[in-house]
């Protein structure tokens, strides 16, 4: 089987690494007041990705801190997957050109599709879609909204549109380490033909291991994103590469 990547997550409110709680802005937990040292100590680990998230730009449906982006995406070689606030293609183009790897869309993949698939028509493999879900429902503009969608109904919508993969978040675990919601992220891989990555309430190498294994018989649930679990020092970044094996 293909090895589960695993991508360290930086998300940055008003230029600092945090971690917030369930998604809650007023909830947030400040870990390094220098991003782009953050990305450099998760790169020099042996990441192959990092995750970044701009938390203030998804609510403001702009990016707000672009120079921190800038800064991680110049310290590190490896590549850096980049959500919160991307909702038109100038934007889009702007931090490709910038080098982020791969961006993802999320309120835009609910609100305006049509965005999506050109994005993924002129950035091919470099478009992911976010999906965050609380109760199964998708929710927008930095979770502060609920849509009528389910998650499984939006991926299925992207099938044929070349999104590289889709990043599956459950909004009532993230950040509370209580453990990741497989069984959801596994039925989203199993509804849609596209490779999914797992969010949301990884806290332990047990929750690594258990996603490695629900991908033997799940081959689509292809990666795991953890952020507050490393900070906390619950998990070891080396070893949860030398598990997943990526």
């Amino acid at each position: 089987m293909d090895p589960v990547i695993f991508y360290p997550a930086i998300d940055l409110k008003d230029g600092q690494c945090v971690r917030l709680a369930q998604g809650d802005m007023d909830r947030a937990t400040v870990f390094n007041d220098d991003p782009a040292a953050q990305a450099k100590t998760f790169a020099a680990a042996g990441a192959s990705w990092v995750h970044v998230v701009d938390l203030n730009g998804a609510f403001a449906g702009k990016p707000i801190n672009a120079a921190a982006v800038e800064a991680i995406a110049s310290a590190v070689s490896c590549p850096v997957q980049l959500g919160g606030g991307i909702r038109d293609m100038a934007m889009a183009e702007r931090w490709v050109m910038t080098g982020v790897t791969r961006i993802v869309l999320g309120t835009a993949a609910v609100k305006d599709p049509d965005f999506v698939r050109q994005a993924c028509k002129a950035f091919p493999d470099r478009v992911a879609v976010g999906i965050d879900a609380r109760d199964g429902r998708v929710a927008v503009e930095g979770w502060a909204e609920t849509s009528d969608i389910t998650a499984e109904d939006l991926a299925k919508r992207f099938e044929d549109a070349g999104v590289a993969a889709i990043i599956h978040t459950d909004i009532e675990r993230d950040g509370v380490l209580s453990g990741p919601n497989v069984d959801a992220s596994a039925a989203l891989a199993e509804a849609a033909n596209i490779p999914i990555i797992v969010s949301g309430g990884v806290s332990s190498l047990d929750d690594l291991q258990t996603i490695k294994n629900r991908a033997v018989t799940t081959p689509g649930l292809a990666g795991v994103i953890s952020g507050r679990a490393l900070y906390d020092g619950r998990i070891d970044l080396g070893d949860a590469l030398a598990l997943l094996g990526a």
